[in-house]
């Protein structure tokens, strides 16, 4: 499981002062960085091999400015071109967030998923969560 400490911006605040639903959706892409180097080290958006299906938020609990989040990315069930990335957030000790995004292994210039490799599969299946 991959970690990254996320410091909430005053901007991330909506007007009950909670940490707003839309930041959520922006951490967890951002903490999905390592799964994306598994697929391309460079990062290198010219070629880059993935392309995003779904994704899902809960929120379980109120989240607030000025206190550090965590989150968490591992990896879900995987298929033959896609796979599930699990994330939560966590705010002093308590999980206040949860999501999954869909990621399929796609080529752009065909237009069409592509079977993930067997090295990258070997990759994200050590990042396997429940």
């Amino acid at each position: 499981m991959f970690k990254l400490e996320i410091e909430p911006r005053f901007c991330d605040t909506d007007a009950l002062g909670h940490i707003s639903n839309t930041a959520f959706p922006v951490w967890f892409e951002q903490a999905r960085k390592p799964i994306f180097q598994i697929f391309h080290p460079s990062l290198d958006v010219k070629t880059w091999p993935l392309i995003i299906a779904r994704i899902e938020v809960d929120l379980l609990a109120q989240s607030y400015w000025n206190m550090p989040v965590e989150v968490r990315t591992g990896v879900g069930k995987i298929g033959n071109s896609s796979f599930h990335v699990v994330q939560e957030a966590w705010q002093g000790g308590k999980q206040v967030a949860r999501g999954t995004a869909v990621l399929i292994h796609f080529d752009y210039a065909n237009e069409q998923a592509l079977p993930i490799p067997a090295d990258i599969r070997e990759k994200l299946a050590q990042q396997l969560i429940d």
